[in-house]
């Protein structure tokens, strides 16, 4: 099995059929139809369902068809590598919706600037998520909270998070010789401050009664100003809420207040744009 092998597999399943696949790689479909029979032999599994003239991608194939555009674009990615260092072309980058809105703007505009030849397509999601989409080629890297897994992916610490109890103005402490508070507003599952937040209760013995869960820190904080619950934050997130004022911050314990937020990416696709991103975060940080 060779990359030229894979490439024709790849192009009958996106062209949909041999004689589009031929004339998108400038070939004869003889000589695809038996590429494609030679990698069937080779693997020992049918590659496609035949239906007379037509193909259908087999689950074998489906399976191999992963593996495919993960070698050929690795394939391509170190081409670029060689031939050209300097990042350019599409830089597919995950977020957190807190690090994107309060952390990413400065380092991101640097970068930017720094590397015009980059085209950046940022989505946000949490860190379960874009591991997920990292893993399926989806996205280049990602910024997420701890923990990230040590075996699928290579990371370094980008931000290091204060993080903070908030309730409405005048809410008694919140504390551990406190009753916990009975309302939880937080994200959706896979969010590293719900988890932590969970973990508080857990710790205290107790668990909400009852649970909201929002999609932004503005509309969790929102709830949060009219005494629906009480929720965990960046304390970097309160700088950027208008009405700030009417929250009461309550401390957590040292060593449960910090959170690192980390830059990663796939084991061994270390790649002259994630490089570039790692100068501009250490630059900052300096």
């Amino acid at each position: 099995m060779n990359l030229n092998d894979l490439e024709i597999f790849r192009a009958v399943v996106s062209e949909g059929g041999i004689t589009k696949a031929a004339n998108k790689l400038h070939r004869v479909q003889s000589n695809i139809t038996t590429r494609v029979k030679q990698l069937e032999e080779k693997l020992g599994v049918e590659l496609f369902l035949r239906e007379g003239k037509k193909l259908h991608i087999s689950p074998a194939g489906q399976v191999l068809l992963d593996y495919a555009d993960r070698l050929l674009d690795l394939a391509d990615e170190a081409r670029e590598a060689v031939r050209d260092p300097r990042p350019r072309g599409p830089f597919r980058l995950g977020s957190m919706e807190s690090t994107a809105s309060v952390r990413l703007p400065g380092p991101l505009t640097k970068f930017i600037q720094d590397h015009p030849a980059v085209e950046l397509e940022m989505s946000t999601g949490n860190p379960i998520e874009m591991a997920t989409r990292i893993l399926a080629g989806e996205l280049d890297a990602a910024f997420g909270a701890e923990p990230i897994p040590e075996g699928p992916f290579e990371k370094i610490v980008a931000f290091r998070e204060k993080l903070a109890m908030v309730a409405a103005a005048g809410h008694p402490p919140i504390n551990a010789k406190a009753p916990a508070p009975e309302t939880m507003i937080a994200f959706e599952n896979g969010c590293p401050n719900r988890r932590r937040l969970e973990a508080w209760y857990a710790e205290l013995g107790e668990m909400p009664t009852k649970l909201i869960e929002m999609g932004s820190y503005h509309a969790m904080l929102g709830c949060v100003v009219v005494g629906m619950g009480v929720a965990m934050v960046p304390l970097s997130v309160l700088g950027t809420f208008p009405e700030a004022k009417r929250l009461s911050v309550h401390p957590l314990p040292k060593g449960k207040d910090i959170l690192r937020t980390y830059l990663f990416w796939r084991k061994g696709a270390l790649s002259p744009k994630i490089s570039a991103l790692i100068d501009v975060l250490k630059a900052e940080a300096a």
